[in-house]
Formats: structure tokens, C-alpha cells, sequence
């Protein structure tokens, strides 16, 4: 993370297409059902669209139309600085990517590549391999600002 005002944050990808009239699911969708509505603006892969329709498709999948054309795979995107502070004690996932993991007591684990989605949880995955559940029993601390993320021993292999 850059830490600058002007860093994007990705929200989804364009998806298969929906319809007759340019509409797509989007694949990847962030969480937030207010990342798309109608009226909201989302760059894709750079370039500043607007959403000119949205509903839910199967499955709940959002599928929106731009005001213009995007080509499957492209990245949806907004600016961090559109995003609202997390409250106390919480976290964008995205901000978790690059940290540190280190178990409790000092034993470093790797970094976080990416949090899996989860059936009962989201999954931490180290560049090392090791995988760690995002439940409150392994993660005793997530330290954004700090860097760092402590974990309790035992979930992950001895070396």
C-alpha cells in the first residue's frame, strides 16, 4: 500500500454479460451493496464510468451498465480516499495483503498474499503456503497502521 490519496482499491472485475444492452455481472464484488448503484461512479481499468443501471442477478451477483464500454476481466475500481473509515478494531481485507504474520512470542510466518473467502470463514495465505483461519481463536491482533498481524501458536506448522 502507498498510503496516498490516490491509491484504487479494487471492488470487482467485469463479468459474462447479462442481457442485450451491455449490462454484466460483476465477478469479485466487494461487500458494500453501495459500490453499486445506480449513479455511482467506478473506474474501469482507469477510466471514470458511471453506473447507469444495477440490480441482483443469480445467486445475488450484482450486474450493472456503464455509460460506456468495459471489456470482461476489466478491474472495477475506486479511489481508497471514497471509502469510509473502518470503524474501531476493523479493517478492509485489502489492507491485509503484504503484512507480516508472526506468531505470538516472536516467530515470524510470512506475509499475507491473500484472504481466501471462506464457507465458515476468510483464510489468511502466506507467501510462504502456511493458510490460517480469520477467526478471533488464531488472529489475536491486527496492527494495520503498525504492520503487523499476531497469531496465536499452534495453527500453523512448527519449522
Amino acid at each position: 500500500m502507498t498510503g496516498s490519496g490516490d491509491e484504487l482499491v479494487l471492488i470487482g472485475r467485469v463479468g459474462k454479460p447479462h442481457g442485450l444492452r451491455g449490462a454484466f455481472f460483476v465477478e469479485g464484488a466487494s461487500e458494500d451493496p453501495a459500490r453499486f448503484v445506480r449513479g455511482v461512479s467506478v473506474l474501469v481499468d482507469g477510466v471514470p464510468l458511471k453506473i447507469v443501471d444495477a440490480k441482483r442477478g443469480a445467486g445475488g451477483r450484482p450486474v450493472i451498465q456503464l455509460d460506456g464500454a468495459a471489456a470482461r476481466g476489466a478491474l472495477l475500481q475506486v479511489p481508497r480516499a471514497e471509502l469510509p473509515e473502518p470503524e474501531d478494531g476493523s479493517f478492509y481485507v485489502f489492507e491485509l495483503i503484504g503484512l507480516p504474520v508472526e506468531e505470538d512470542g516472536g516467530r515470524p510466518l510470512g506475509n499475507v498474499q491473500e484472504v481466501l473467502p471462506g464457507l465458515a470463514n476468510d483464510v489468511l495465505e502466506l507467501d510462504t503456503g502456511v493458510l490460517l483461519p480469520l477467526v478471533e481463536d488464531c488472529v489475536l491482533s491486527v496492527d494495520v497502521p503498525g504492520r503487523l498481524i499476531v497469531v496465536a501458536p499452534g495453527f500453523a506448522n512448527p519449522d
